[in-house]
Protein backbone atom coordinates (compact mmCIF):
# COMPACT_ATOMS: atom_id res chain seq x y z
CA UNK A 1 0.00 0.00 0.00
CA UNK A 2 1.36 3.46 -1.15
CA UNK A 3 0.68 6.51 1.02
CA UNK A 4 1.60 9.85 0.24
CA UNK A 5 3.88 12.57 2.46
CA UNK A 6 1.08 13.81 4.29
CA UNK A 7 -0.32 10.77 5.76
CA UNK A 8 2.95 9.83 6.21
CA UNK A 9 3.14 12.94 8.13
CA UNK A 10 0.02 12.78 9.87
CA UNK A 11 0.38 9.15 10.69
CA UNK A 12 4.15 9.78 12.45
CA UNK A 13 3.29 13.08 14.14
CA UNK A 14 6.25 14.80 12.33
CA UNK A 15 6.37 17.64 9.46
CA UNK A 16 6.30 17.14 5.86
CA UNK A 17 9.70 19.16 5.78
CA UNK A 18 10.68 16.30 7.98
CA UNK A 19 10.28 13.50 5.73
CA UNK A 20 11.97 16.05 2.62
CA UNK A 21 14.86 16.24 5.19
CA UNK A 22 15.01 12.51 5.77
CA UNK A 23 15.22 12.28 1.78
CA UNK A 24 17.36 14.83 1.54
CA UNK A 25 19.98 13.16 3.35
CA UNK A 26 19.52 9.81 2.84
CA UNK A 27 17.91 8.38 5.87
CA UNK A 28 14.53 7.59 4.74
CA UNK A 29 14.23 7.63 0.78
CA UNK A 30 10.36 7.10 -0.41
CA UNK A 31 10.35 3.31 -1.76
CA UNK A 32 8.36 5.12 -4.86
CA UNK A 33 7.10 8.03 -6.64
CA UNK A 34 4.47 9.07 -9.10
CA UNK A 35 4.66 9.75 -12.45
CA UNK A 36 4.65 13.42 -11.73
CA UNK A 37 7.54 12.80 -9.09
CA UNK A 38 5.11 12.70 -5.91
CA UNK A 39 6.47 10.88 -2.87
CA UNK A 40 4.98 7.71 -2.35
CA UNK A 41 5.75 5.38 1.02
CA UNK A 42 5.33 1.92 1.53
CA UNK A 43 4.80 -0.08 4.80
CA UNK A 44 8.40 -1.07 5.35
CA UNK A 45 9.03 2.94 5.12
CA UNK A 46 6.58 3.28 7.62
CA UNK A 47 8.92 0.55 10.21
CA UNK A 48 12.15 2.37 9.18
CA UNK A 49 10.42 6.03 10.02
CA UNK A 50 9.01 4.40 12.91
CA UNK A 51 12.34 3.16 14.20
CA UNK A 52 13.60 6.67 13.60
CA UNK A 53 11.68 8.58 15.78
CA UNK A 54 12.63 5.70 18.65
CA UNK A 55 16.19 6.37 18.32
CA UNK A 56 15.27 10.29 18.44
CA UNK A 57 13.08 9.70 21.50
CA UNK A 58 16.55 8.47 22.91
CA UNK A 59 18.55 11.31 21.68
CA UNK A 60 20.37 9.89 18.96
CA UNK A 61 21.90 12.44 16.13
CA UNK A 62 20.51 11.53 12.92
CA UNK A 63 24.14 10.16 11.87
CA UNK A 64 24.21 7.81 13.94
CA UNK A 65 20.84 6.45 12.89
CA UNK A 66 21.99 6.29 9.98
CA UNK A 67 24.82 4.00 10.75
CA UNK A 68 22.70 1.98 13.34
CA UNK A 69 19.40 1.34 10.42
CA UNK A 70 22.49 0.01 7.98
CA UNK A 71 22.43 -3.31 7.37
CA UNK A 72 25.53 -4.04 8.12
CA UNK A 73 25.33 -1.73 11.55
CA UNK A 74 25.44 -2.49 14.98
CA UNK A 75 23.28 -1.00 16.92
CA UNK A 76 24.44 -1.98 20.39
CA UNK A 77 28.08 0.13 21.10
CA UNK A 78 25.30 2.96 20.06
CA UNK A 79 23.00 1.95 22.70
CA UNK A 80 25.44 0.96 25.26
CA UNK A 81 26.77 4.37 25.10
CA UNK A 82 23.85 5.92 24.93
CA UNK A 83 22.76 4.06 28.28
CA UNK A 84 25.62 5.12 30.37
CA UNK A 85 24.07 9.23 29.13
CA UNK A 86 20.71 8.44 29.66
CA UNK A 87 21.64 6.56 33.46
CA UNK A 88 24.05 9.82 33.82
CA UNK A 89 20.66 12.23 33.63
CA UNK A 90 18.60 10.03 35.35
CA UNK A 91 21.23 10.56 38.43
CA UNK A 92 20.63 14.14 37.69
CA UNK A 93 17.48 14.41 37.91
CA UNK A 94 17.18 12.04 41.10
CA UNK A 95 19.84 14.87 42.87
CA UNK A 96 17.22 18.01 41.32
CA UNK A 97 14.00 16.32 43.17
CA UNK A 98 15.92 15.44 46.26
CA UNK A 99 16.45 18.75 46.70
CA UNK A 100 13.00 19.72 45.83
CA UNK A 101 11.79 17.41 48.55
CA UNK A 102 14.48 19.34 51.09
CA UNK A 103 12.53 22.00 50.80
CA UNK A 104 8.92 20.81 51.07
CA UNK A 105 9.77 18.76 53.84
CA UNK A 106 11.52 21.64 56.04
CA UNK A 107 8.80 23.85 55.13
CA UNK A 108 9.52 27.49 55.79
CA UNK A 109 13.38 27.59 54.90
CA UNK A 110 14.91 30.81 57.15
CA UNK A 111 18.98 29.32 56.03
CA UNK A 112 21.44 31.60 57.21
CA UNK A 113 23.38 30.86 54.06
CA UNK A 114 25.22 32.96 51.77
CA UNK A 115 23.68 32.88 47.87
CA UNK A 116 26.80 30.57 47.24
CA UNK A 117 26.36 28.24 50.09
CA UNK A 118 22.62 28.17 48.97
CA UNK A 119 23.62 26.73 45.40
CA UNK A 120 25.99 24.44 46.68
CA UNK A 121 23.54 22.76 48.75
CA UNK A 122 20.17 22.95 46.58
CA UNK A 123 21.56 23.42 43.25
CA UNK A 124 19.33 25.11 40.96
CA UNK A 125 16.08 25.02 43.26
CA UNK A 126 15.32 27.85 45.58
CA UNK A 127 14.40 26.06 48.77
CA UNK A 128 12.05 28.66 49.03
CA UNK A 129 9.59 27.64 46.40
CA UNK A 130 7.06 25.90 48.65
CA UNK A 131 6.87 28.16 51.77
CA UNK A 132 4.08 29.94 51.24
CA UNK A 133 2.05 26.55 50.38
CA UNK A 134 4.20 25.08 53.14
CA UNK A 135 2.46 27.78 55.52
CA UNK A 136 -0.79 27.80 54.23
CA UNK A 137 -1.37 24.10 54.70
CA UNK A 138 0.70 23.84 57.80
CA UNK A 139 1.51 27.32 59.41
CA UNK A 140 -0.51 26.33 62.47
CA UNK A 141 0.74 23.47 63.47
CA UNK A 142 3.39 22.22 66.43
CA UNK A 143 6.02 20.40 63.39
CA UNK A 144 5.56 23.58 61.17
CA UNK A 145 6.85 25.69 64.11
CA UNK A 146 9.74 23.04 65.01
CA UNK A 147 10.50 22.88 61.78
CA UNK A 148 10.85 26.62 61.44
CA UNK A 149 13.14 26.94 64.57
CA UNK A 150 15.54 24.21 63.82
CA UNK A 151 15.94 25.01 60.27
CA UNK A 152 16.19 28.84 60.60
CA UNK A 153 19.61 27.74 62.90
CA UNK A 154 20.70 25.20 60.26
CA UNK A 155 24.44 25.60 58.55
CA UNK A 156 25.62 24.56 55.35
CA UNK A 157 27.08 21.54 56.59
CA UNK A 158 24.14 20.95 58.48
CA UNK A 159 22.05 20.71 55.20
CA UNK A 160 24.96 18.64 53.73
CA UNK A 161 24.91 16.69 56.46
CA UNK A 162 21.19 16.07 56.41
CA UNK A 163 20.78 15.46 52.77
CA UNK A 164 23.91 13.00 52.86
CA UNK A 165 21.78 10.95 55.71
CA UNK A 166 18.77 10.94 53.23
CA UNK A 167 20.05 9.65 50.65
CA UNK A 168 22.04 6.92 52.27
CA UNK A 169 18.64 6.21 53.39
CA UNK A 170 17.20 6.16 49.83
CA UNK A 171 19.73 3.76 48.67
CA UNK A 172 19.24 1.05 52.00
CA UNK A 173 15.41 1.01 51.24
CA UNK A 174 15.97 0.66 47.76
CA UNK A 175 18.28 -2.08 47.93
CA UNK A 176 15.47 -3.83 50.12
CA UNK A 177 12.50 -3.55 47.91
CA UNK A 178 14.77 -4.75 44.91
CA UNK A 179 15.25 -7.96 47.21
CA UNK A 180 11.72 -8.92 47.48
CA UNK A 181 11.93 -8.58 50.74
CA UNK A 182 7.88 -7.79 52.21
CA UNK A 183 7.14 -4.14 53.15
CA UNK A 184 5.63 -5.67 56.84
CA UNK A 185 8.71 -7.57 56.94
CA UNK A 186 11.33 -6.54 60.06
CA UNK A 187 13.93 -4.68 57.53
CA UNK A 188 11.26 -2.30 55.63
CA UNK A 189 9.69 -1.87 59.05
CA UNK A 190 13.54 -0.85 60.71
CA UNK A 191 13.95 1.77 57.79
CA UNK A 192 10.53 2.82 58.10
CA UNK A 193 11.33 3.47 61.79
CA UNK A 194 14.58 5.20 61.01
CA UNK A 195 13.19 7.55 58.53
CA UNK A 196 10.39 8.92 61.40
CA UNK A 197 13.54 9.14 63.61
CA UNK A 198 15.29 11.26 60.53
CA UNK A 199 11.91 13.78 60.63
CA UNK A 200 12.04 14.14 64.39
CA UNK A 201 15.94 14.42 64.76
CA UNK A 202 15.83 17.13 62.15
CA UNK A 203 12.68 18.54 61.33
CA UNK A 204 9.92 17.95 64.01
CA UNK A 205 8.65 15.43 66.67
CA UNK A 206 6.99 13.18 64.31
CA UNK A 207 4.91 9.97 66.33
CA UNK A 208 3.19 7.05 65.00
CA UNK A 209 -0.04 8.63 63.81
CA UNK A 210 1.60 12.00 62.03
CA UNK A 211 4.14 9.28 60.54
CA UNK A 212 1.04 7.41 58.84
CA UNK A 213 -0.38 10.94 57.65
CA UNK A 214 3.05 11.47 55.86
CA UNK A 215 2.82 7.96 54.41
CA UNK A 216 -0.73 8.29 52.72
CA UNK A 217 0.72 11.56 51.63
CA UNK A 218 3.31 10.13 49.59
CA UNK A 219 1.33 7.95 47.84
CA UNK A 220 -1.45 10.73 47.71
CA UNK A 221 0.38 13.92 46.42
CA UNK A 222 1.65 13.46 43.07
CA UNK A 223 5.11 15.17 44.42
CA UNK A 224 6.11 13.22 46.95
CA UNK A 225 5.35 9.72 45.05
CA UNK A 226 7.16 11.59 42.10
CA UNK A 227 10.14 12.59 44.69
CA UNK A 228 9.87 8.13 46.08
CA UNK A 229 9.48 6.72 42.17
CA UNK A 230 12.59 8.26 41.63
CA UNK A 231 14.82 6.64 44.11
CA UNK A 232 13.10 3.39 42.75
CA UNK A 233 9.98 3.02 41.16
CA UNK A 234 7.46 1.55 43.37
CA UNK A 235 9.19 2.47 46.58
CA UNK A 236 6.34 5.40 47.63
CA UNK A 237 3.65 2.44 47.81
CA UNK A 238 6.20 0.15 49.61
CA UNK A 239 7.05 2.77 52.24
CA UNK A 240 3.28 3.51 52.79
CA UNK A 241 2.77 0.13 53.79
CA UNK A 242 6.29 -0.10 56.25
CA UNK A 243 5.22 2.59 57.88
CA UNK A 244 1.86 1.53 58.60
CA UNK A 245 3.33 -1.66 59.40
CA UNK A 246 5.45 -0.39 61.73
CA UNK A 247 3.03 1.85 63.30
CA UNK A 248 0.68 -0.99 64.22
CA UNK A 249 3.62 -2.99 65.39
CA UNK A 250 4.30 -0.10 68.21
CA UNK A 251 0.76 0.10 69.54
Amino acid sequence: MAYTVGQVARAAHVTVRTLHHYDEIGLLSPSGRTPAGYRRYDDADLERLQLIRAYRELGFPLEEIAEILDPGGDPLPHLRRQHDLLTGRIGKLREMVAAIELAMEARKLDIKLTPEERFEVFGDFDPDEHAEEAERRWGGTEAYRQSAERTARYSKEDWQRNKAENEDWGRRIAALLDSGAPADGPEAMALAEEHRQLITRWFYDCPYELHTCLADMYVGDPRFTEFFEGIRPGLAAYLNEAIHANAISRA
